[in-house]
């Protein structure tokens, strides 16, 4: 699988893990130097306590575009600290 932001690869794994219809790529597998740590946080009460990131210079569309759980609830456990990402970016084997 690959996350595509115009035609840049901001990850790639062969091991993702789909919850919700969302592909949640491994750390190893994404291109953290492309993205900015966000102040942005959210709350599922399943898995926690969502952490966000921007895609870097990608403007208005790229904010928040990133998602992970760095320590998740027992309940998502196999997602901890995998990335997910959100519409602006293409998700594709």
């Amino acid at each position: 699988m690959q996350a595509i932001w115009n035609d840049v690869v901001v990850a790639e794994s062969e091991a993702t893990v789909v919850v919700e219809g969302n592909h949640y790529f491994p750390p190893e597998a994404v291109r953290w130097d492309l993205l900015e740590s966000s102040r942005t946080r959210t709350t599922c009460p399943w898995k926690g306590e969502a952490h966000y990131w921007s895609l870097a210079g990608a403007g208005p569309d790229g904010v928040d575009s990133v998602w992970a759980y760095p320590e998740p609830m027992e309940a998502a456990a196999e997602i901890s600290g995998h990335a997910a990402f959100g519409s602006g970016f293409r998700v594709m084997a």
